[in-house]
Order: structure tokens, then sequence, then C-alpha cells
């Protein structure tokens, strides 16, 4: 499926709109962000002993769409004194401070000695634990100090982001441990990067921001330029080649990352029957399911790369068609998944499956396996419009199974998935048994099972990635 035609909704999480360099056009350049998507900006005021925070606050107390950050940049902790903390806490309370930052430490440039960075990095992190608001991290040649000090002072309390992250992946997996999120900038757009292309790779997109750290770094293809918030959308198109994704998925994602972690924009989330993924149309039509499954993100939260999925009723055959639209050929398929079992609507996807069938739409069920258990009978000849199912095989022997999956068929859930995979490949054209590769669990066996004890495909799901 092809981008829409409309540019999407980003935030900027990271820009230095009071810089000299925007000073002949810096309402343009507030335009331009608007026109290329940019929905809000975060401007980050560094403190410095002349003006304090005023260039930065001004701008964003004069533009509906910016907000602030505060905070004393390791540069300049050595001028910061008390001062310089009075004025965060009493500014903190008004309504465009959102953050606390950028704050951290810097021994590239070692402007600061070393000793009173860390001291002014404690303070800020304490401050902003007190002041009940998240953090903007900066380090640079000081991965070990700043993970040190934030897990000492308990920085995952406020949380925050670790901005223009730049680390390997192991700083990025103790960062995203005590709950922060990783921001990229411009520099993933850079070919020779390929070591944090492969960071971009693991991370999951629900623990990312984008930034443009403007008026530098600037990405490919203005490279060389002055960086501007308009230019943030080039970030997220790298990281949505990079993650398989669609733009409009990174758009969604990162700016409800945004707004959850700032504060900021309409954080209303409403349940979505007809969502996209990439170039698919997922259909949610219940929240019930037959099992517990141990390692359910729907434990932790009903947001699936960026929709939300907690239904306020199960919507009818009609209410499903409706979110569906006029235009369901667009998509590459239409799969009945949502955040509960599908088949337990046996009769609404029968209904509207036919229905989209006869429009010439791609039909894929992701399915537990256990129809034929929940209803007494072999209910796969019914399914005839279907062109694939995917099956959660999550196991490769039936101990396993219940030890990950708390069923209340017990001992006969597993043969039970076992035999509904052998008899969905003589009514489905493309049969896929899938697992979750949650720590532990022994997925070459779980291979060996699908492919070639049982004849199906085989697909191991990344753990803690969903969708």
């Amino acid at each position: 499926m092809e981008e829409c035609d409309t540019a999407p909704s980003l935030i900027d999480t990271h820009a230095h709109l009071d810089d000299q360099q925007f000073e002949e056009d810096r309402e343009e350049v507030i335009e331009r962000a608007r026109g290329a998507g940019v929905e809000q900006i975060i401007t980050v005021a560094c403190w410095d002993h002349q003006h304090g925070f005023d260039p930065a606050l001004k701008i964003a107390d004069s533009h509906d769409n910016v907000y602030a950050a505060i905070g004393i940049h390791p540069h300049d902790a050595r001028l910061a004194g008390d001062e310089a903390f009075q004025q965060i806490e009493s500014l903190a309370g008004r309504a465009k401070v959102v953050a606390i930052g950028e704050i951290g430490l810097d021994y590239h440039y070692d402007n600061s000695p070393r000793d009173i960075q860390q001291e002014v990095f404690r303070r800020q992190v304490q401050l902003a634990i007190s002041l009940n608001l998240p953090i903007i991290v900066h380090t640079r040649e000081a991965d070990r100090d700043t993970l040190d000090i934030l897990k000492e002072e308990g920085a995952g309390e406020t949380g925050g982001v670790l901005h223009c992250f730049s680390g390997g992946y192991e700083m990025a997996r103790e960062c995203l441990d005590m709950g922060f999120l990783l921001s990229f900038t411009g520099i993933i757009t850079f070919p020779r990067a390929t070591a944090l292309h492969e960071v971009v790779k693991k991370v999951p997109v629900e623990r990312m921001l984008i930034e443009t750290d403007c008026p530098y770094l600037a990405p490919v293809p203005h490279r060389g330029k002055r960086n501007e918030p308009a230019y943030v959308v080039e970030t997220a198109k790298r990281i949505a080649a990079l993650k398989g994704l669609s733009l409009d998925d990174v758009a969604r994602i990162t700016t409800l990352n945004a707004q959850g972690l700032f504060g900021i924009g309409d954080q209303k989330q409403r349940p979505e029957i007809a969502y996209t993924i990439r170039d698919s149309l997922y259909l949610g039509i219940t929240n019930r399911c037959n099992n517990f499954c141990t390692f359910c993100a729907k434990q932790d939260s009903f947001t699936v790369k960026g929709h939300y999925l907690r239904l306020r009723y199960e919507p009818t055959a009609s209410d499903v068609l409706a979110a569906i639209g006029t235009d369901p050929q667009q998509y590459k398929e239409i799969v009945f998944c949502g955040y509960g079992e599908p088949l337990i609507r046996l009769d609404l996807i029968k209904e509207v499956g036919t229905a989209l069938k006869e429009l010439g739409c791609t039909i894929r069920i992701n399915t537990d396996g256990l129809a034929n258990l929940v209803y007494e009978r072999n209910i796969l000849p019914e399914l005839s419009f279907v062109d694939a199912i995917s099956v959660s095989l999550n196991a490769h022997d039936s101990e396993s199974y219940q030890r990950l999956v708390k069923t209340p068929f017990g001992e006969r859930s597993f043969p039970a998935i076992i035999d509904f995979l052998r008899e969905a490949k003589k009514q489905i054209s493309s049969v896929t048994a899938t697992v979750v590769a949650v720590p532990g669990l022994d997925v070459e066996a779980c291979r060996r099972l699908a492919e070639e004890e049982i004849g199906v495909s085989f697909r191991a799901r990344e753990y803690n990635e969903v969708g």
C-alpha cells in the first residue's frame, strides 16, 4: 500500500529554536514544520548565566505548538550556582514546561570539570523527581557514568529519554530496562552509521522518540545545511525502512510516545476496530480470549503500534464493515486479529469475511488454534473464504505449552492445536504456526515440529515486540 498523500503527524522532541541560526527566519521555520506535519516541537532551553531560560520560553509562550524543556547543560555546569536551580524550580510549574533537560554528562569537550558535571546532573535528576517531570539526558563519551548516576538517583521514578542516542545495544538495553525512551536524530540517515542502524532494528519502536537537535545534525538529504524541525520526517522515514514499517506507523507510534512522556497534545486514546500496520488492515472484533498467556503484552498495555485496541463494546458486522471503509482492496491483506481471539466470533468472521472476499480482498486470521474445542466440531470447512491462517503454536510439547499458556482446556489444548494445524492444511492455502520467542523456549524444536512433522510454515515472533 502506498503512503498516504497527507503529511504524517510528527513531534520534534528536541530542537533549539532559540539558537542564533534561527534569528532571521524563526517564524518561517516553525511554519515550515507545520506544513511538513510536525504538530508539536519541544524547544530545549539550556540555561546560560546571562539570559537564564528566557529566550526559549518566550518562543514557547508565543506559539501554541511549541513546548519547552529547561535544564543546565553539562557544558555550563561549572557556571551554575543555586540561582540556576531556583530558576528551574520556579519555572517548572508553567504550562509550557514539560521536562527537565537537557542534562547529563559530556566527556568529549569537558567544558566543565567532570566532578562538577556529575554533581549538577545528580542534583537535576533529584529536582525532576521532586517536580514529577521527565528528564532529557545528554551523554557523550560518558555512558557508564551516565547510567550509574541514573540508577543511583532512581531516575526511573520520573522517567525520560536519552536524547540523540548513538550508543550501542547494551547501553540501549540498560536504558530501556530503567524505563527510559531512546530518541534518534538525523544521524541514523547517514549511510555509515551502520552500528546505530542495528540498534534501531533491535529497539522496539514503542520505546522511541524522534528529534532533529536542530540546528545541528541535519539528516540526509539535507546534510551540510542548517537543520530544522521540518526535517524530522527524514528520521522517521529511516526508522520505518529499518523496522519494516510504514512512515505512518512510525509517525503514529512516536507521536503517541512523546505525548505520553511529556503530557502534550491529545492523549485521549480511542478504541479502534479497523487499524493499519504497514500495508495490512487489522480488525479487532473482541477482547475475549480462551487463554491467559503468561507473555501476553495485553497485560501491560492495550496499545499496539500506536493503536488502542481495548474495545468499549463488541462491534456488529455492520460496525466492522463501516470501520473498514469503502476501499478495502487498497490493503495487501485484511487480518482478523485484534487483542482477543477472533474465532470466538465465528459467525461475524464468516459474514464480514465473505463480504470482503466478494470484493477481491485477501483474508487472513490470527488464532490460538482452539476453535474446534470451543465449538466441539471442525470449523475449518466453514472458512473457505480465508487465504491464510496463523496459529499460535507457542511451544513444542504439551508440558511447555501449559507452562506458558493458562488454558481452561488443560492437557487437551496442545494436541488440539496440532490437529487444527493439520486440518487447516486441507482447507486453507497458507498455514503458519507461530511462537513468541520467550526466554527459555526451544524455538528450534518448535520449528522442527511445525515444518517437519506437521508440514506448515513457521514464524518466531520476537519477544516483547507486538504487531
